[in-house]
């Protein structure tokens, strides 16, 4: 399996396309749609769905035109499904942006193992930046899709609605950490890092 990093908009918000040599799925796709289809043209894949590690507006600012462009299903967790729609809650209007307003999300999802066509992927629920933040984990290829939650020598941020600091802790702690040092954390801003490289450079864990 393989990655495609695609660093898009203002935020600078990582967009990723997890690929196989004929299938794909999007993960937050954050902005600027056409480079978006352009890169998925580019790799002749047929994409299955749209999977968001949580509704922020710099997380689904592409998401009507790339969902409807592909006619497919999008997953999100069932505690943020009312966001997509909410300017207030996805952070469109606080942060003086054109309103960004989504149609419902197709799968509402909880802390589960999950199956789209041949991707298999554990989904963790890591709340603190947000109260549905999912993270996304590729056991065969020792990855995670994290959002918001865990960056390189850092952590989301907890200002916004629904955030908490403690709970954030808790996440990367019980959940994120407890994955394998070997694993490549793929962040929603930034490089990537890996869980053994937190655990020792840090400086909010």
């Amino acid at each position: 399996m393989e990655i495609e990093v695609l660093t898009l908009g203002p935020l600078q918000t990582n967009c990723y396309i997890i690929h196989n040599q004929s299938e794909g799925l999007i993960i937050d796709p954050s902005f600027d749609a056409k480079k978006i289809i352009s890169t998925i043209d580019k790799l002749g894949i047929s994409v299955k769905a749209i999977l968001l590690t949580h509704a922020h507006f710099d997380h689904i600012g592409a998401l009507e035109p790339v969902r409807n462009h592909y006619d497919i299903p999008v997953y999100i967790h069932k505690e943020e499904s009312k966001w997509l729609a909410d300017p207030n809650l996805n952070g469109s209007q606080l942060f003086g942006m054109d309103p960004v307003i989504c149609k419902q999300a197709d799968y509402e999802l909880s802390e589960e193992e999950i199956g789209i066509e041949d991707f298999s992927i554990n989904v963790l629920h890591v709340p603190g930046h947000s109260p549905g933040s999912i993270a996304f984990v590729f056991q065969q290829s020792s990855m995670v899709i994290g959002g918001d939650c865990l960056f390189r020598e850092g952590i989301g941020r907890t200002d916004l609605v629904g955030g908490s600091f403690d709970q954030l802790q808790d996440s990367i702690q019980l959940k994120l950490l407890s994955l394998p040092d070997t694993f490549t954390v793929y962040p929603g801003h930034g490089p990537s890092t890996t869980i053994g490289y937190e655990k020792s450079n840090n400086p909010f864990i």
